[in-house]
């Protein structure tokens, strides 16, 4: 698995080496596939693969260059969130389609008391303003996930993970935001750890992916984006 990850980490390089342009991060594609090859490598080499899998695959509906406009897209996205969400971590990574996306990280600091999924007050505040920059870029679909530390076993840690994604996307839906841009509320228990201990508030968290819906790739293949 190591020499996998090595290889495709070595692949990746080539690529940027061939197709890096100076037009920004967005950029780094390759044909209509969209892929961003910065955020592939740092998913193929870092911990959490599981972001790769974000959203449904759209197979061949992404044309030539359209994935290049929906990355700088994300970049904009993303500036957007740094400056909303002080209190969150701001990433970017890819979709299951190579595309880029945005993931916004609360911890357990900001949204929950231990073993709890009740929102406290600055909590409320934070997704108040995540809410906006939803309602703002309603061409992105979002996904929630809810994660737990190894504290407890997965009877316990997984339904408390569901519940706390459950929450957000319960709030978020009660600020406005439409039940249909958000595809997907999971919880995952104490799978994908950020930091390898069994008690860890970093653990203890909520993600959320704002990524390409099928909208945005429509806009991005017909020049509208």
């Amino acid at each position: 698995m190591k020499n996998m990850k090595m290889m495709a980490a070595g692949l990746c390089v080539l690529s940027v080496v061939s197709c890096q342009t100076k037009q920004g991060t967005g950029t780094l594609i390759g044909g209509g596939a969209g892929a961003v090859l910065g955020g592939i490598v740092g998913q193929i080499i870092g911990k959490n693969g599981k972001s790769t899998a974000i959203g449904a695959a759209i197979g061949g509906a992404v044309g030539a260059g359209a994935g290049a406009i929906i990355g700088r897209h994300m970049d904009k996205v993303a500036r957007e969130a740094a400056q909303q969400l002080p209190n969150a971590s701001v990433d970017k990574v890819t979709d299951a389609n190579g595309l880029e996306c945005v993931k916004v990280t609360f911890d357990s600091g900001i949204l929950f008391p231990l073993n709890g999924s009740d929102l406290n007050a600055a909590a409320k505040n934070d997704l108040t303003k995540l809410a906006g920059l939803m309602k703002t870029n309603s061409n992105c679909d979002v996904a929630i996930q809810g994660y737990t530390d190894a504290s407890g076993n997965d009877n316990i840690n997984i339904p408390l993970s569901q519940r706390r994604a459950s929450a957000v996307s319960s709030y978020l839906r009660g600020q406005g935001v439409s039940s249909r841009q958000i595809r997907s509320v999971e919880g995952f228990g104490s799978q994908n750890p950020i930091e390898n201990k069994t008690v860890s508030q970093k653990n203890r968290r909520v993600e959320v992916y704002l990524y390409a819906s099928q909208e945005m790739v429509r806009q991005a293949n017909n020049g509208s984006l």
